[in-house]
């Protein structure tokens, strides 16, 4: 399901959000090929960051592990948003890094 600009803005931090701007249209075609693979790997870095803290919070909810702050977790939903916002951007940035492959060939 396609997300808003505002939905984004709510879910994530203000550094997480540059890398997801980067990787909207047409600010992902202005990317050199150098800068299109940092954002590929700091979109990764940060979707498994946020897939380990939602793993995290989901193994607090059901009592399976010890709070890591004094009161344990009881809702995820927010990580959850966020891991799936800078999915779909790591998936938007992977496409355009193909596309960018799929061009060199076919100018060769």
């Amino acid at each position: 399901m396609a997300r808003s600009r505002r939905t984004e803005q709510r879910a994530l931090a203000k550094d997480e959000l540059a890398f997801v701007e980067k990787s909207h249209h047409p600010e992902i075609q202005e990317l050199s090929d150098k800068d299109l693979a940092d954002l590929i790997r700091q979109l990764r870095d940060r979707r498994d960051k946020a897939r380990d803290i939602a793993s995290r919070q989901r193994r607090e909810m059901r009592g399976k592990s010890a709070p890591t702050s004094a009161k344990a977790a009881s809702d995820n939903t927010g990580t959850k948003e966020k891991m799936a916002i800078l999915a779909a951007a790591l998936k938007r940035a992977n496409k355009e890094r193909d596309r960018r492959g799929e061009d060199a060939v076919e100018a060769a």
